[in-house]
């Protein structure tokens, strides 16, 4: 079953597109072209990005907030105009929260590649004729982290009082504190990796074959078509959703039982299809399948230890005090790869497991635990 049928009127992509309403995003644009890891360079390089607080005149108090793979700026806030959805770590954000506004600067931006405002497939090319679509380059989580320090330099932040990021988001702030570890002054590092493992990349390849094989993907030139690759991206969603959540938190939620009165036997859905139809049709409806497709790559293509010696090579270079932390449920990023972080990170002391059946999300679903986390490093 499609996301979308063939007969809805759904955009070719979900992405942020100019003329859509900015909603509290504001946008930095890079003076020169971003060189690029795997050869070649990337003009015209827009990041979108909130904040939240007052950024102090020594410029002490910046705290950087990292977005998973769907992930975008709006860490906290409502849906609204230019929000499809409310912020995706909203009891962390805010006076008298773990990252508290009335004391911190927190700067959240949308991830190069991403399609929230930032410069991705959906973007138009620099000609302003058409998107960016097949022709946008590859990028790695290097390339994605040094368009985050450009960011950071014209905010006029030397140094982050916090790093934290989870999942994709982890993985960046890994790479932040191996080529930057001057700039960072704690680090918290959540269900995340140093660098993806064989069947991270192999799940990861799956969803880029199901967009890719879509009749509507075009090479990645679809944006401006009447319809873009919904069945692929849903797919991949779904595959992707599965492998975010915990069997038995699966088990429980939905066993075996059908959708309502429908008859798994006779054409109909069970309960957990119903909820995975549902996550890719959000999905379909708010995100661009190109981007999903970059940072899908950049994600596979993570090796913080690549040119610099080794994965304990390159963790040596962290200095900053380092908290990382796992979901005890999480079988897309198991607990043994923060362990491995824990143990070659100078600045950290031991693995820190957050409690939850919910699988890889749980670093989203468990706030208080989280928050906790937060609050230790900042005090």
């Amino acid at each position: 079953m499609s996301a979308v049928t063939a007969t809805e009127r759904v955009p070719a992509t979900g992405a942020w597109r100019e003329g859509d309403p900015p909603g509290h995003r504001r946008w930095f644009t890079a003076d020169r072209p971003l060189p690029l890891e795997a050869g070649g360079e990337l003009p015209g390089v827009r990041l979108a990005f909130e904040t939240w607080g007052r950024l102090a005149p020594d410029a002490s108090n910046a705290v950087l907030v990292l977005h998973a793979l769907t992930g975008d700026s709006h860490v906290a806030g409502p849906a609204g105009p230019g929000h499809p959805t409310p912020g995706w770590w909203e009891p962390l954000v805010g006076p008298g929260r773990p990252l508290d506004t009335d004391r911190w600067f927190v700067v959240a931006p949308n991830v190069l590649g991403g399609c929230q405002g930032s410069t991705g497939p959906s973007s138009a090319r620099p000609d302003g004729r058409r998107a960016w679509g097949g022709a946008f380059p590859f990028l790695t989580q290097r390339d994605q982290v040094a368009a985050e320090a450009a960011l950071a330099d014209a905010l006029g932040i030397d140094r982050w009082a916090l790093v934290a990021g989870g999942s994709m988001g982890g993985m960046r702030a890994v790479e932040w504190a191996a080529a930057y570890p001057e700039r960072i002054g704690a680090l918290l590092l959540l269900a995340t990796t140093g660098a993806a493992s064989a069947e991270q990349i192999a799940w990861a390849g799956i969803q880029l074959r199901a967009i890719r094989t879509d009749p509507n993907w075009r090479g990645g030139d679809y944006h401006d078509a009447a319809r873009g690759p919904h069945t692929g991206l849903g797919l991949a969603r779904r595959l992707a959703h599965v492998t975010y959540r915990s069997e038995p938190e699966l088990a429980t939620r939905f066993g075996r039982a059908p959708q309502g009165a429908e008859h798994p036997w006779r054409g109909g859905r069970y309960q957990v299809d119903s909820y995975l139809d549902h996550h890719a049709e959000k999905l379909v409806r708010r995100f661009d399948a190109a981007s999903y497709v970059v940072l899908t790559e950049a994600m596979n293509a993570h090796d913080t230890g690549r040119s610099r010696g080794g994965l304990r090579s390159a963790l040596a270079r962290v200095t900053a005090p380092t908290l990382v932390a796992g979901v005890d449920s999480d079988r897309l990023y198991p607990l043994d790869q923060q362990h491995e972080l824990a143990a070659a990170i100078p600045g950290a002391d031991r693995t820190r497991v957050v409690e939850s059946p919910y699988g890889h999300d749980g670093f989203l679903i468990e706030t208080e635990q989280v928050g906790a986390l937060v609050t230790e490093l900042l005090d």
